[in-house]
């Protein structure tokens, strides 16, 4: 490990950063949320800040593109262990999603953190819904 690297819990590729770029351009600020629930419930959400009530227990893994990415606590407990990465296919889930009219789909990829990142991330504050 560098000794620069900085452990982060969620992160974006390049096409999911590109499509979310486009969306704040078209929707404005934007936030992700991603619950523990059946079917694409389990998909991370994409809606525009301020219209998705964030619940009390839901807690903040981090920002990707400047938008934060919330996740329910209950799921949490769950991927605590996990580095999420979102990503973009083609495809239509069948939710609310803001890219879902572009004809794709936000999907979250995952592995186990690595021992430095666990290791960095063990003394980090949970960020729980401000």
């Amino acid at each position: 490990m560098s000794t620069d690297q900085i452990a982060a819990r969620v992160a974006i590729t390049p096409a999911a950063a590109e499509i979310v770029r486009k969306l704040v351009a078209e929707h404005g600020p934007l936030l992700f949320h991603q619950s523990g629930g059946c079917c694409d419930g389990s998909s991370p959400m994409c809606y525009p800040r301020g219209e998705f009530r964030i619940g009390s227990r839901d807690v903040l893994l981090g920002e990707i593109e400047g938008t934060p990415f919330y996740m329910s606590g209950e799921q949490f407990e769950y991927w605590r262990h996990t580095h999420l990465t979102i990503d973009v296919v083609p495809g239509r889930g069948g939710s609310f999603s803001l890219e879902i009219p572009l004809g794709l789909r936000f999907l979250t990829r995952s592995r186990l953190f690595e021992d430095w990142e666990s290791q960095q991330l063990a003394g980090a504050p949970i960020s729980p819904n401000p």
